[in-house]
């Protein structure tokens, strides 16, 4: 395996014939991939991570689609889009992330809503048995197809986004901004594009709704104390750790998510939003800059932390263990939030600046 090349193990997992055959690929490559990660990260290494996780998925759910036609249920009976959200809509997947997903299917007047919905449940089911042998745990906030909230024809999603928009309660702004992040994996990526369009549309003629789509986006603080102190776990295993994917790459995260959204930017992956914020004169250079140096460096402490296997599936808390926290991590870390906590700072101003016209 070490010596197969990315566009090798691509090929090979293309190849799968089975869910137990792609685990076995996934287990290899879980560990050169981790190897290589300790000793040199770069970006690069983590497209490549994501692209072999894309991989992955898109060949569970062909296979699934294949599972469904042997056992006589035939072939999708309309278009349908397998949507990924979170790590995996942006393409910020690390090695052990989770499953957070949706399943969009077209509207149509040759089917029953009974017909589609058993077929798309069965396909769904087919598709999380699969994502489960490969070591993929499901989203703990439920956030997954096989949960009808987010397994819906497109008329009914868009339905319950506009809901969202209309009672922008804490919980629904929550799944707007998770609706953000949507990337169509498998599919139909139009009924994706079509949802998003709506999105983007409805922000822009109801700028109000920023007001709340900001206070969810503050939620998060960044985790350095009033002095320069890093604000590290207190209790527990990870006493004396950091918690780097909420104490520093969520907030960095939301914040670009946000100028975006405002901006009625398309891209979903935080630094393809970097990049048209930037190409659009919406952000400085120098800005873009900085925000992107504290990204990078988030991401890479995040693919730094401890990682386990439990009951089969790939988990990790997102945190730096206190051993790992040497002075230059300490120092890298504090530039990270400085930037981070700024950032958090420029989003609030700029919203309120709109909100002030």
């Amino acid at each position: 395996m070490k010596r197969l090349s990315v566009e090798q193990i691509l090929e090979r997992i293309h190849l799968s014939e089975q869910f137990d055959e792609m685990r076995i690929t996934r287990d290899q490559v879980h560990e050169r991939f981790r190897e290589h990660l300790l000793l040199s990260h770069s970006l690069e290494l983590g497209e490549r991570v994501n692209e072999v996780h894309d991989s992955l998925i898109h060949r569970t759910i062909q296979l699934a689609e294949h599972m469904l036609e042997d056992e006589g249920h035939g072939k999708p009976p309309v278009p349908y889009a397998f949507i990924l959200f979170g790590s995996g809509g942006r393409r910020e997947q690390t090695l052990w992330s989770d499953q957070d997903n949706g399943l969009i299917y077209a509207d149509s007047v040759d089917y029953s809503k009974e017909e589609l919905e058993l077929y798309f449940t069965r396909l769904v089911n087919c598709i999380l048995q699969g994502l489960d042998v490969l070591g993929y745990p499901p989203c703990q906030g439920n956030v997954i197809a096989s949960n009808k909230q987010w397994r819906k024809p497109f008329g009914h999603y868009n339905l319950m986004m506009m809901e969202w928009f209309e009672e922008p309660d804490w919980e629904n702004v929550r799944y707007l901004l998770i609706l953000a992040d949507m990337r169509c994996i498998y599919g139909d990526k139009c009924l994706v594009d079509r949802l998003r369009d709506n999105f983007l549309t409805y922000v822009k003629e109801h700028p109000g709704i920023l007001t709340y789509l900001l206070s969810n986006t503050l939620h998060h603080k960044i985790s350095l104390g009033l002095f320069g102190h890093l604000i590290t776990e207190r209790f527990g295993e990870d006493a004396g750790g950091f918690d780097i994917k909420y104490g520093a790459y969520i907030p960095i995260v939301n914040g670009i998510r946000l100028l975006s959204i405002q901006s009625g930017i398309h891209e979903s992956s935080t630094l393809g939003r970097l990049k048209q914020l930037t190409e659009s004169a919406i952000i400085s250079d120098c800005y873009a800059d900085k925000w992107h140096q504290a990204f990078c460096m988030a991401l890479k402490l995040r693919d730094l932390t401890p990682y386990q296997i439990e009951d089969g599936m790939y988990t990790t808390r997102s945190k730096l263990s206190a051993d790992q926290l040497s002075k230059k991590v300490r120092q890298d870390l504090k530039l990270c939030l400085r930037v981070g906590i700024d950032l958090q700072k420029y989003v609030k101003k700029s919203i309120e600046l709109q909100l002030d016209k």
